[in-house]
């Protein structure tokens, strides 16, 4: 099948619509490559999906003669997930984006693959209920559980692995699994839920999730809490976590992030080292968390403590760091952009920003750090050029000792944006005597290899 027009022939006989099986080049372009600085690759062609029947029926055809298959939901991913490094079919989700289910009385929707998290949140907002889980992307919620995404809010409600309750599964031959149950809890045999969640679409295509939802907080304060330096705002959002303050949200930003954050997004911050934080419960419950946390604050030097719960207010300050990456691709135009991604004990968290910043510096890339600090998980970003490999071969080397720095401590190589191409090394640096295992599972749901080859190993 290694001519495209015969390719697509053949997935017409699957799906008999000219308008869901492209190989166009624009389209072809749109699906070879994601939000990470890996170089695109096309696939051979792309098929839009609309139901787990039209998925099962490609992947059995692609299993039969060894195609390699690729799924995709938006492309937002940032390592590699979605490029099609050995070709083959781009398996488009995107269609499949129907909320099966509302079940307000139980927290909880049913939804295909396709579903966008911020489409969810309107449909649950009409019931007073919200998706918490919040990677700042508006990223489906099938590649979101294939990644296991998390973002500005794990701290308190933890990833998608702790949000999901059943799924529906097409594997390699086509056959279609459910997964899990629409129980808060069950003990019945090995949790094959979790087991797909974060595969990265190596072990299966997520077609249907089954989500908890929760309740939109009566009263919610935004804070931005600025800080002579990084390492008092890591000292404060440490013991924020430690004291037991119900956080909602605790968000890194450092000073050359600020700056850029206000060039592109208009906003007018200090350029100061910052938390961005959020608490949400009831106006009492929240006043006194507030008391508590500027407290801390205060005691780790906070020069500025600001906090507001104008919902337009703080809709604008989490767009701003959201918005973050794209605020370093407009300072820097042109230029590639990797983020690293470790996750460590809380405690270890301020000696490991200081050691990545030390590290850049020393390899001489300005220090640039975000991150979900109030689960230990930050990012360095560099901006390269795209034109000088030895550039980027020095930002590997720096991420290299970010890396091992964590591992030595207790933490993972990614705290949220998966292994995908990007990580492949260390992954076995971090669980080298659980690849055998990995492998065996990989060859047990997916013997002939055809689904996103390439990732998450070798």
């Amino acid at each position: 099948m290694a001519v495209a027009s015969d390719l697509r022939a053949e997935l017409l006989r699957l799906i008999p619509d000219e308008r869901r099986v492209s190989t166009s080049p624009s389209v072809l372009d749109l699906h070879a490559d994601d939000l990470s600085h890996h170089p695109p690759q096309r696939p051979d062609a792309v098929v839009f999906a609309e139901s787990t029947d039209e998925v099962s029926r490609v992947l059995a055809f692609a299993n039969r003669e060894r195609i390699p298959v690729v799924p995709f939901g938006t492309g937002t991913s940032l390592e590699g997930h979605v490029i099609p490094i050995h070709g083959g079919i781009s398996l488009d989700v995107s269609r499949m984006d129907k909320i099966l289910a509302l079940h307000a009385d139980d927290l909880q929707a049913v939804v295909q693959a396709g579903v966008l998290r911020l489409s969810l949140n309107a449909a649950a907002g009409e019931h007073g209920l919200h998706f918490p889980v919040d990677p700042g992307a508006d990223a489906s919620l099938g590649g979101m559980a294939a990644t296991n995404a998390s973002g500005t809010t794990t701290v308190r409600y933890g990833a998608m692995r702790q949000n999901v309750l059943a799924l529906e599964v097409v594997l390699a031959d086509g056959s279609v699994i459910r997964t899990g149950a629409r129980t808060v809890k069950t003990s019945a045999g090995y949790n094959l839920t979790h087991l797909f969640i974060g595969s990265e679409g190596t072990l299966g295509v997520i077609t249907e999730l089954t989500l908890r939802l929760y309740g939109i907080p009566d009263h919610i304060v935004a804070v931005r809490a600025a800080f002579p330096d990084v390492d008092d705002a890591c000292r404060a959002a440490a013991t924020i976590i430690g004291s037991g303050v119900m956080v909602t949200r605790c968000e890194l930003v450092d000073g050359p992030s600020i700056r850029m954050m206000n060039a592109f997004k208009g906003t007018t911050f200090p350029e100061a080292p910052h938390l961005f934080l959020e608490f949400g419960g009831s106006e009492a419950g929240v006043a006194g968390d507030l008391d508590a946390t500027r407290e801390i604050a205060e005691g780790e030097g906070c020069v500025s403590f600001d906090a507001e719960s104008d919902p337009t207010a703080r809709a604008k300050l989490w767009e701003a760091r959201h918005q973050s990456l794209f605020a370093a691709q407009h300072a820097f135009p042109g230029k590639l952009h990797k983020s690293t991604d470790v996750c460590v004990p809380i405690s270890e968290l301020p000696g490991a920003i200081r050691h990545a910043r030390a590290r850049m510096e020393a390899h001489g890339f300005a220090a640039t750090v975000v991150g979900h600090v109030g689960d230990g998980n930050y990012h360095a970003l560099f901006s390269l050029d795209p034109d000088d490999s030895g550039e980027l071969e020095r930002a590997e080397a720096v991420n290299d000792e970010i890396v091992r720095y964590a591992l030595e401590r207790g933490g993972t190589s990614t705290g949220e944006h998966g292994i995908g191409i990007g990580k492949l090394r260390y992954l076995e640096q971090e669980h080298g005597d659980l690849l055998p295992l990995m492998r065996g599972i990989k060859s047990l749901l997916d013997p002939n290899g055809i689904l996103n080859p390439g990732k998450v190993f070798a």
